[in-house]
């Protein structure tokens, strides 16, 4: 035995000190290998709509409605179905209509109570019992066991569960042990969840979204533009803060940054208002929901057009600051005419919409002003010094990255980019060129500088790296040619808001290009998926998300309502359980208020992409792969006990 092999096997000894104590370990592995892999939920493009989010995670995509039909097939009405969902979603607020409706509680109480607990032993019945008792709520922990546990040395087994049945309701205790097995319920039809990117921007909630991740029980996350622009705005880059209260303020969502994470926006709004006092800013109208209070509109309008011209103009000073960026063509303030109230792009002249621009200086049109300047640094400590947004960036660090490779599936949000004959495209970052694979390695090092580099330079490039990441051509997560931000504010021609795709997107038929992209992140070619995400999929207009025979799924549908006039439909969510994968098309989630008072759901349309003959076990996943290298390890161990290279601690 080597001597670090000796010293491995040595501490393993400390785990277990016995012969029977590694035996017993190896059985209990191998018995988690022949049980059915848990069930995978992949989310995308959430974009802070966390209503319908919430409710999504607790119907897991439908998946407890399978379970009620599989527990109760026909021997349920729809209706009596559809109350039971709804108790399992909303179990609190459930109970609360039933007692001013219901006039024998009891009744109730037992009927419910059963049929709760036949749904958490189906769920429970593919984990070990171990797993199970994890999840369990501590006030409940005992008697929910108890209950969901076959019990083969009871012999009146239905008297014994009628007892602990009628002493809680008798005890009134029947309430808080229906919330807590119906959110145990919604713990165990989900095993592990996948969110593949943009958390934040558009819609009201991402904070919230990020509050309900941080407590959820088994998750990763594919980092989307929008996420990785609000971790460089927390690590303090100006630019990613600039765009990041502009697309607030654009959807009406500046209460995310005031009331949500703290920041203080009254010195921009003071500014905005006293330069544009009498601006009516009409170029800078908001999206979403309307204030109802004029002077609460008209000083977002305000804030809106302020924060993008300092937006422009740290732009221009990040794109002169990396020449080796390659985006000298978007630093455009330095295009306009101020005297003909034009701008020239790609050469050729266009009238501006809107040429009031007190803060700019013709001859130096990126520099800003003194109380730009102050403004900015007030901002940058606010959102280096907000302890939420820092968990919450902490959070999307350890539990996220700009792909993974899991079970067999490649997930990223947006691209790999190519080149117009569908090779990878060569990218420069820095003195260094990286395509495929190599080139998302190499910027998510830079992200992560960009928060843990020690060395000043390393920091501050790491930090420039997110915003190049939001908007760069060569960008993975944006993949297009351009941000038309500045042409769609100012300018009406509409040819100069077109957004080219990078050529991925008109490969992804390709089966070519697909096996390439599989091969560059080393996946087989069989039973392969890539699942992908941001760029919304028009359903409406008969477009699938299904591309290239199967192998690989756009799951951005429209989960923001921001897109749903485009899509059609309410977003695509991805479940891939033991029987195969199940791509799942939701309607617009109207509220929790209605999905409690009406027992209304997100109604959804279930597309079967596979469906295996054979389900598949905990031991054809990556955790099966790390279970049978612990065997591996106990094995040895085993050995050196008996052979007496190690001695038993008894």
């Amino acid at each position: 035995m080597k001597a670090l092999e000796t010293r491995y096997v040595e501490r393993l000894a400390d785990l277990y000190p016995t012969i029977a104590a590694a035996s017993t370990e190896i059985i209990n592995l191998q018995a988690i290998l022949n049980l059915p892999k848990g069930t995978e939920h992949f989310i995308t493009d959430v974009h802070g709509e966390y209503e319908a989010f919430a409710h999504v995670l607790k119907n897991g995509s439908g998946s407890v409605r399978r379970k009620i039909d599989e527990v109760f097939g026909n021997t349920l009405s729809q209706r009596d179905k559809k109350e039971l969902a709804t108790l399992i979603y909303y179990p609190k607020e459930k109970l609360a209509q039933v007692k001013e409706t219901e006039t024998n509680m009891e009744d109730w109480y037992m009927i419910h109570l059963y049929r709760l607990i036949e749904v958490s032993k189906r769920a429970a019945s593919k984990y070990t019992r171990s797993k199970v008792r994890k999840a369990l709520p501590k006030d409940f922990a005992y008697v929910i066991e108890e209950l969901i546990t076959e019990r083969a040395e009871i012999n009146d087994k239905e008297s014994y569960y009628n007892a602990i049945i009628m002493t809680m309701i008798r005890i009134n205790r029947a309430g808080e042990f229906i919330v807590a097995i119906s959110n145990l319920i919604q713990r165990l039809v989900v095993d592990h969840l996948h969110i593949v990117g943009d958390i934040y921007d558009r819609g009201p909630g991402p904070h919230l979204i990020m509050d309900r991740l941080l407590n959820y029980h088994s998750v990763d996350i594919q980092w989307g533009n929008h996420d990785v622009l609000w971790m460089g705005a927390a690590a303090g880059q100006q630019a990613c803060i600039a765009n990041v209260i502009r697309i607030c303020a654009r959807y009406g969502n500046l209460d995310i940054l005031e009331d949500g994470y703290g920041i203080n926006l009254l010195p921009l709004a003071t500014f905005a208002l006293r330069m544009y006092k009498d601006d009516p800013c009409s170029c800078f109208s908001l999206k979403g929901p309307q204030r109802s209070n004029q002077a609460e509109m008209e000083t977002d309008l305000r804030m809106h057009k302020a924060i993008s011209v300092i937006q422009f103009k740290i732009e221009g000073q990040t794109i002169r600051r990396h020449p080796e960026f390659g985006m000298e063509e978007r630093a455009l303030l330095h295009r306009i005419d101020h005297e003909k109230g034009t701008v020239t792009l790609d050469g050729k002249e266009y009238p501006m919409q809107d040429m009031n621009f007190p803060t700019i200086d013709p001859d130096d049109p990126y520099r800003l002003s003194a109380e730009e300047q102050d403004i900015m640094e007030r901002l940058e400590q606010a959102f280096l010094g907000c302890e939420k947004l820092q968990e919450h960036m902490r959070f999307l660090l350890s539990k996220g990255g700009l792909y993974k490779v899991h079970n067999g599936n490649l997930l990223y949000h947006g691209c790999v980019p190519l080149n117009a004959d569908g090779s990878f495209r060569k990218v420069r970052i820095f003195d260094q060129v990286f395509q495929g694979k190599s080139l998302y390695d190499a910027l998510e090092r830079y992200v992560r500088k960009g928060f843990f580099a020690i060395e000043e330079a390393e920091r501050e490039n790491g930090k420039d790296m997110m915003w190049y990441i939001w908007q760069s051509p060569n960008s993975p997560l944006f993949g297009k040619d351009k941000m038309a931000t500045f042409e769609r504010y100012f300018l009406k021609e509409k040819e100069t808001h077109v957004e080219k795709k990078n050529p991925y997107y008109s490969f992804l038929e390709d089966s070519d290009v697909v096996d390439h992209i599989m091969q560059e992140f080393g996946l087989s070619l069989k039973d392969a998926y890539i699942i992908n995400g941001h760029v919304p999929v028009k359903c409406k207009n008969g477009e699938s998300p299904i591309k290239c025979n199967g192998r690989v799924m756009i799951i951005d549908g429209g989960f923001s309502k921001a897109y749903q006039k485009e899509t059609g439909i309410a977003g695509y969510t991805l479940v891939y359980n033991s029987y195969g994968l199940l791509l799942v098309a939701h309607e617009p989630f109207e509220s929790a208020e209605a999905a409690i008072e009406k027992g209304s759901d997100i109604h959804s349309e279930n597309m079967v992409i596979k469906r295996v003959l054979k389900r598949r076990l905990v031991g054809d996943t990556d955790n099966g792969k790390e279970i049978r290298e612990q065997i591996r390890d106990l094995e040895t161990l085993l050995a050196a006990y008996r052979s007496g290279e190690i001695k038993e601690k008894i």
